[in-house]
């Protein structure tokens, strides 16, 4: 409920306090007395853009300051979510500065303009004739059909558990590729490690391969160069070793004359018979060397392989693939299969699907109950109003799919002329018929729905007379629910306020400068009459006035 709205420097209010009643606040006043510019500083505090243009003074501070007493709305998680002091009492105020800058605070706190604009749509409903209106929302025309159908308990445990249900769906799309995708991975994984499993490394064979190709390569170089050595060393008549056998047998002849031969000949020995023994081995080599194409291109197409998978793998030797093989069947091991799980869950969102299809069918067997009698109660109040050929229809159909709300879609259709078609509302309805319709909806289900503060802007334009004190009484009723704010011209709807405050131009020097006081007792009857004459006012008007203020 909002207590009172302070203005400061804001078009041509230099500054104005205005207190509102718990019940119906009328505000009234002469055209272009400044109404509409308080309407602007409310709507500054309901989020909308600032404008420096919109300064009275345009080398100070413009302040909007608005108190509400939030006590009875259940709107504290907003606070805790965005970390904004709590107070039953809550402060929103909007600052501009010369400079063109603009602020928002909650409770001294700073916000965005979307951050002020999401708690003071809980707060205020501002309703101008030539806004778009909340009436042709489908959302709000269902919310109004539960409201009176009582499904408040009932949609609330039904969209706890659709909101369950579509994180679950949500759960399951994911699982579902999660699984798609883990399949195709662990192929492409299983069909590396199979590369590598058929390759059946060995961590040393790259260098036995490589040096035995080697070998096999050259085998007639290594095989004649080895017969070569060997012939020289041992088998040709004047071959090394045998010239050293008889250097040998020439030196024993003087062994005995020379203590130092001994020692010497004793080695020279030893180098002949290790020369002996690599003849021997030459000959070994060179018998043993044979040239084998078969086993070169099996040794070949072996290295081939290995170089391909490192060049693959991108590593440099087979410790690098034995390491990448063990990583993969890691992995491999680690995929589970989500099949299981997964079926789990579609029996759960089966359930729960079963579950919400009982409870919306709940849901729209109170809908429709409770439609015909809302449709008479709709074209009664509006017969009131003048609109006696005008019509509502609330039509509902199934919804091929199970929605936030339900299992129906739900429209309300306009006729308002005799023989007219029912179109959507926002189709068919003027501003005035959309004025008066919204004014009638909304009473109907005052007592059944949490509405905020209402704020109507001359929703009695074009209506006088009977209909006029009709369309004031509805507006009294209605804030017998809750806090109601009216502009208008109207004597007939004035006449129904708990506070009625008087806006008016005063002309000081240069400047002009919007006003506002409270009326009461004798005041209010002039204001009154004149509404209903002019200024100043006749016996008869004032005696009518006094009637109008009698009535309430």
């Amino acid at each position: 409920m909002i207590k009172t709205l302070h203005i400061k420097n804001y078009a041509i209010i230099e500054e104005l306090a205005v207190q509102f009643s718990e019940g119906l606040t009328i505000l009234t006043g002469e055209t272009g007395a400044g109404k509409s510019i308080v309407l602007g500083a409310l709507g500054l505090i309901m989020g909308k853009r600032a404008d420096t243009k919109s300064l009275f003074n345009e080398d100070k501070k413009c302040i909007i300051e608005a108190s509400f007493d939030i006590s009875s709305y259940d709107i504290r998680s907003f606070f805790d979510d965005n970390d904004i002091d709590y107070e039953e009492e809550t402060l929103i105020r909007r600052e501009i500065t010369p400079s063109g800058k603009s602020r928002a605070f909650i409770n001294d706190t700073p916000v965005t303009l979307k951050l002020l604009q999401v708690l003071s749509g809980s707060l205020v409903d501002l309703h101008q004739q030539f806004d778009t209106m909340d009436i042709h929302d489908v959302s709000f025309q269902l919310r109004m059909v539960d409201a009176l159908a009582g499904n408040t308990l009932t949609l609330a445990a039904y969209q706890k558990l659709y909101k369950q249900y579509k994180a679950n769906q949500s759960k399951l799309a994911k699982l579902i590729t999660q699984n798609q995708n883990a399949e195709k991975e662990s192929d492409f994984i299983a069909f590396q490690l199979d590369e590598l499993d058929k390759a059946a490394l060995l961590e040393t064979e790259q260098e036995a391969l490589e040096n035995g190709l080697s070998k096999l390569n050259n085998a007639e170089t290594i095989k004649k160069k080895m017969s070569n050595a060997f012939m020289a060393l041992s088998e040709h008549e004047q071959s090394i070793i045998s010239q050293l056998n008889t250097i040998n047998i020439s030196l024993n002849q003087i062994r005995q004359f020379h203590p130092d031969l001994e020692k010497i000949l004793t080695k020279f020995e030893g180098l002949t018979i290790e020369l002996e023994e690599i003849a021997k081995e030459f000959e070994d080599v060179a018998e043993s060397t044979e040239y084998n194409p078969e086993r070169i291109a099996e040794m070949q197409e072996r290295l081939d392989l290995i170089y391909k998978l490192q060049q693959k793998h991108q590593v440099t030797d087979i410790r690098g693939l034995l390491t990448i093989q063990e990583a993969l069947q890691t992995q491999l091991n680690s995929f589970a299969d989500l099949s299981n799980d997964i079926e789990k869950l579609e029996v759960l969102i089966d359930e729960e699907e079963t579950e919400l299809k009982a409870i919306a069918a709940m849901l729209s067997k109170r809908r429709k109950g409770v439609i015909t009698k809302f449709q008479k109660k709709v074209h009664n109040l509006l017969g009131q109003l003048s609109m006696e050929h005008a019509k509502i229809k609330v039509e509902v159909s199934d919804s091929p799919t199970l929605l936030s709300s339900g299992g129906d879609i739900v429209e309300f259709l306009f006729a308002p002329n005799k023989g007219s078609k029912f179109l959507s509302i926002k189709d068919v309805a003027s501003g005035g018929e959309l004025s008066r319709l919204t004014l009638c909806i909304k009473s109907l289900v005052a007592s059944s729905i949490p509405l905020p503060t209402l704020i109507f802007d001359e929703i009695d334009a074009g209506v006088s007379g009977d209909v006029a004190l009709k369309m004031g009484n509805i507006l009294r009723k209605l804030s017998n629910e809750h806090q109601v704010t009216v502009i208008t011209h109207s004597p007939q709807v004035a006449s129904k306020a708990d506070v009625h405050y008087f806006i008016y131009k005063n002309n000081s020097g240069s400047r002009t400068y919007t006003n506002v006081r409270e009326l009461s007792g004798e005041e209010r009857i002039k204001a009154i009459a004149t509404m209903l004459s002019q200024s100043p006012p006749s016996d008869h008007a004032i005696a009518n006035a006094k009637e109008l203020l009698a009535m309430c």
